[in-house]
């Protein structure tokens, strides 16, 4: 197994596009009658706590968190939310947000051509909650010791993402309470830029069979989790420009640790 990422994962995700491309992703209006990615990820998380979870609504954890819209619904619900994210950059919107309430970037309409915006914490009904969120960097694959003790933890497109995604799964188990909710969703877009093939943990042949992302996920999650809800498509829509946009799905599991 490598310990090393296949890219430096700050190349891709410390930029000043892709950071405003989050910023209208999370906290931009809804785009040709998607519901917006990062609350409807939350709300499913909370829907699952209720119905799913161990009854404590102490702590709740948002890993690839972004630029914190996740983080700040997950807030409705739980006392304490930690957002954590390799970027440094988007964390930053979330910071910002949290100490101004408000946050300002441009994103690209045509050519050289861009549009302002402005999006607050209160309009969206926020501002409370942002009193019990908290936002740190960090590498999910290489957590802190000190990130223990969650009721819930969302990796929201998260894992196809990540250099060793099962050195994360490995580990998640010891990061949540017992009965604890583990939500995952992904695209499963498995790229050698960001995972080394060897780290796939589904999309491809074995034994002569399919074996797909969900199948790795029962195989590596299923001694300490337990299936409770999923899977289920949730789309979100992603702005280029002001007329290119990119449509996907995500598949949503929802696991509850044993």
């Amino acid at each position: 197994m490598s310990n090393a990422p296949a890219i430096n994962p700050l190349s891709t995700y410390e930029n000043d596009t892709l950071v405003s491309q989050y910023a209208e992703f999370h906290y931009g209006d809804p785009a040709f009658g998607v519901p917006n990615f990062a609350k409807a990820m939350a709300d499913l998380a909370a829907a699952a706590h209720i119905r799913h979870g161990n009854g404590s609504n102490g702590r709740a954890m948002d890993l690839g968190c972004a630029t914190g819209r996740s983080s700040f619904e997950l807030a409705k619900v739980f006392n304490t939310v930690i957002g954590i994210d390799f970027s440094a950059m988007l964390i930053q919107v979330g910071t910002r947000l949290l100490e101004t309430g408000s946050v300002r970037y441009t994103m690209p309409d045509e050519g050289e051509l861009v549009s302002y915006h402005e999006r607050r914490l209160d309009d969206l009904g926020l501002a409370d909650a942002a009193k019990r969120v908290e936002f740190w960097q960090g590498d999910a694959c290489n957590l802190k010791g000190h990130f223990t003790g969650f009721d819930l933890i969302l990796a929201a497109n998260l894992i196809d993402r990540l250099y060793s995604p099962r050195r994360f799964l490995d580990d998640v188990a010891s990061r949540l309470n017992p009965g604890g909710l583990l939500v995952l969703g992904s695209p499963y877009t498995w790229m050698e830029d960001y995972t080394p093939r060897a780290e796939w943990i589904g999309g491809f042949k074995k034994d002569g069979e399919s074996y797909t992302t969900l199948d790795g996920l029962k195989d590596i999650l299923g001694s300490q989790f337990e299936l409770v809800q999923g899977p289920q498509a949730v789309p979100f829509v992603i702005r280029e420009t002001r007329r290119k946009h990119q449509h996907t799905l995500s598949e949503v599991t929802v696991w509850k640790r044993r």
